[in-house]
């Protein structure tokens, strides 16, 4: 890395002198104090995305939907991260992060923090969802209180849809405790012989196959209360029933989760397909990580689990409801509760590519710019399909990290191979949590007779991009698609992303060479529009950013606004701190994990974090560096962090088509800026405050604005602003600079 400009540590009345002694700006900009924790930072964004359940503006079905994300993401956490971190405890590793703490440390922390979160997630459901839902005709009931009608119903359901699955397992002598499933849900069952002795244990494990969250049947006036159960609770009212001859002394239920995280060495393996496929099956019995049990379970049966399990007593979360409250996404799902949802949103079309455009043409005539989900996703799978069937089209080549089960983007390749077109796919098997649908996509894509590549060694291919390449009437040409988010036609619609459509001949040829790049023998040969990871995307960056400072400091115009799902790379905060006491201003909008301090005095005091959490996933990653009075705007698929800069494949591009540079300037980047509703804004501290409007200051929000632009569109009305259009504060005017100490 270049000799860079730095400040040395000073009096905080005194002017900061620069210096060029990288060692001296280390010291200063990466003292630990000067970083948050990685995952306690993780948990306050999923204290965000409970703010969004407890929040009474939000439609009652969307609070519950957050509740489950709440869940879901929590699930996660502990596969992976907190697994990670026991297994750094157990081998004594003396490790710190950039934030000082050691293993032991963050491990007490995220219990601390996690047991707080937890209790406030079921403090809610408790005390507001559930009245709230039963107020509106949703009622959730246990077993026991259900009328004689509607108990002889459950009990029938039981008998014909729940009791042929149960597998009564024995725990004694000659039964070892069973291996359960990661997150499977199972009742610890205790009982005696009728002569009495000594206590048997069992185990019955809740099917996987039946809904967790069981309808009732509904009379036919409209007025009829819609009825759950739970499953877990119909099984423990009837499971004497799996234990005829048996006096049950105590039945409780339990749900513990495993390390999933895959292990897998690229070098050692020779068949990764078949190698990933086996560690899938081993990773959903890995070492248990939390134990789940009822708000009653006595210490005892508690202590008798932690034993089997090997975890201690901080290790369990005493739950005063569901075990999993992301089985209540049957509420979410169930049409008949629209009225208690957000508005239905349908994505549009950008102008530029009405329905049953000739795509070839418009990419010829004009770069693209996709702001999903506001503008639909049936563009890219109308490219793909139409180039699995155009006689001109020769190739295709595509990454692929994520896509659905349905895909109708693989299902396109698996055409076009079938029609002798020649088919790269980079298949990215070790996408988390998504391995096994693409192993079936590769199988069936390789039967086709496409190319197909399972990524490169030692990295994860997380770029997205399309290259097609077709003989036109003039030349043979390629047309691109590059983008931040997936080919995954259903989390377009959920998911805040860009693609660009484009046919500019240098950096089509750039994308050419990254896919030459990573499915042949040849080494990275330097690209001048791209930054590509793990080859020098970092490097660049960090250029850019000293660009910055330096230009800050020659009384140029310095800025840099960074949305991102997370910060984490130590250099690049550090950078950060080295350009904010150079007085560049920097506005970073990172959805999720942010390790960087802002508003730190003679630190970070120009340097702004907000967070937005809404209806939509933000998604998008888009870099913006004022460089001097000539703004340089990139969208990509990577975060800044170590993974994404060391251990993934990423690819950052270029907007230069003035035009599209401008919208994402002077539109789209301060709607961010300026939101109201859905942003939180940073503390020194870690903690966040939610942003609300002040003074005359307008209730903006982003993600409702994009969605009324979109839906203005395509009434197609003249308008020549959309009812939604409000005053913003451009980015090229800088806040009121901070007060120095």
């Amino acid at each position: 890395m270049a000799q860079a400009q730095s400040r040395v540590e000073a009096d905080e009345s005194a002017p900061i002198t620069p210096v060029k002694d990288e060692t001296a700006a280390h010291q200063r900009f990466g003292d630990p104090k000067n970083f948050i924790n990685r995952e306690l930072s993780w948990l306050e964004f999923n204290r965000r995305v409970l703010e969004e359940a407890q929040d009474p503006s939000q439609p009652l079905i969307e609070r519950v939907k957050f509740l489950c994300i709440f869940s879901s993401n929590l699930d996660e956490f502990f596969e992976i991260r907190v697994a990670g971190i026991k297994q750094q405890i157990e081998s004594e590793t003396s490790d710190v992060g950039p934030d000082g703490l050691s293993p032991t440390e963050t491990f007490n922390q995220i219990q601390r923090l996690t047991h707080e979160l937890v209790a406030i997630q079921y403090d809610l459901w408790n005390k507001e969802l559930i009245p709230e839902l039963a107020k509106n005709g949703i009622r959730i009931r246990e077993v026991s209180q259900l009328s004689a009608k509607r108990a002889a119903w459950a009990r029938k359901y039981f008998q014909d849809e729940v009791f042929p699955m149960l597998t009564p397992l024995a725990v004694d002598a000659s039964h070892p405790f069973p291996d359960l499933l990661n997150k499977s849900h199972n009742l610890l069952v205790r009982a005696k012989t009728q002569r009495g002795g000594e206590p048997l244990l069992a185990i019955a494990q809740v099917p996987r196959v039946v809904p967790r969250l069981i309808l009732m049947p509904r009379g036919k006036g409209d007025d009829e209360p819609w009825e759950y159960i739970y499953l877990a609770s119909l099984i423990k009212q009837h499971i004497a029933e799996l234990f005829p001859g048996l006096i049950l002394d105590e039945v409780h239920a339990f749900r513990v989760t495993r390390n999933s995280d895959l292990y897998i060495d690229d070098e050692e393996a020779e068949n990764l397909l078949r190698t990933i496929e086996q560690e899938l099956r081993r990773s959903s019995r890995g070492d248990a990580v939390r134990l789940e049990v009822e708000a009653d379970c006595p210490k005892d049966f508690v202590e008798l689990l932690l034993e089997f399990f090997d975890l201690s007593e901080a290790d369990v979360y005493k739950l005063n409801g569901p075990l999993s409250m992301t089985h209540l996404t049957a509420l979410i799902s169930n049409d008949a509760f629209a009225n208690l949802k957000d508005r239905p949103f349908q994505p549009g079309r950008d102008p530029a590519l009405p329905l049953h455009a000739d795509m070839f043409e418009v990419m010829r005539r004009q770069d693209v710019l996709l702001h999903h989900p506001y503008d639909g996703f049936d563009p890219i799978v109308d490219l793909v399909e139409e180039a699995a069937t155009d006689p001109q089209v020769l190739a295709i080549k595509i990454t692929l990290y994520r896509t659905s089960g349905d895909s109708p983007i693989v299902e396109a390749l698996i055409e076009a191979a079938n029609a002798g077109k020649q088919v790269t796919a980079i298949v990215e098997l070790r996408a988390r949590f998504d391995e096994a649908t693409n192993i079936r996509w590769a199988r069936r894509l390789e039967e086709a007779g496409a190319h197909v590549i399972y990524g490169v060694v030692g990295l994860k291919t997380h770029c997205k991009a399309l290259l097609i390449v077709r003989r036109d009437a003039d030349q043979l040409r390629r047309y691109v698609h590059l983008g931040t988010g997936n080919y995954h036609p259903r989390t377009a619609r959920i998911y805040t992303d860009f693609g660009l459509l484009t046919t500019n001949s240098e950096l089509t040829e750039e994308v050419a060479t990254v896919f030459n790049t990573l499915t042949g023998l040849a080494g990275y040969p330097g690209l001048k529009k791209l930054m590509v990871a793990p080859f020098d995307m970092k490097k660049r960056l960090i250029a850019k950013i000293e660009r910055e400072r330096d230009n800050a400091d020659a009384g140029k115009p310095a800025r840099i606004i960074a949305k991102l799902n997370s910060l984490v790379d130590q250099e690049i905060i550090e950078k950060l701190y080295e350009a904010s006491a150079a007085e560049v201003t920097i506005d970073l909008i990172v959805r999720g994990i942010c390790c960087l301090r802002p508003k730190m005095p003679g630190l970070s005091d120009y340097i702004r974090v907000v967070s937005i959490v809404g209806r939509f996933l933000e998604h998008s990653r888009i870099y913006y560096f004022e460089n001097g009075g000539q703004p340089e705007v990139y969208l990509s698929s990577a975060d800044w962090m170590p993974r994404n800069f060391l251990r993934r494949v990423e690819v950052a591009f270029p907007i230069e088509t003035p035009q599209l540079r401008d919208h994402i300037v002077n539109e789209v980047l301060p709607r961010f800026l300026n939101d109201r509703v859905k942003a939180r804004e940073l503390q020194p501290d870690g903690s966040y405050r939610r942003l609300k409007p002040e003074g005359p200051e307008p209730r903006a929000q982003a993600q409702w604005h994009f969605r009324e632009v979109s839906r203005e569109r395509a009434k197609k009305q003249g308008r020549q602003k959309p009812r939604s259009a409000d005053k913003l504060i451009p980015i090229t005017v800088a806040p009121e600079p901070p007060q120095k100490s």
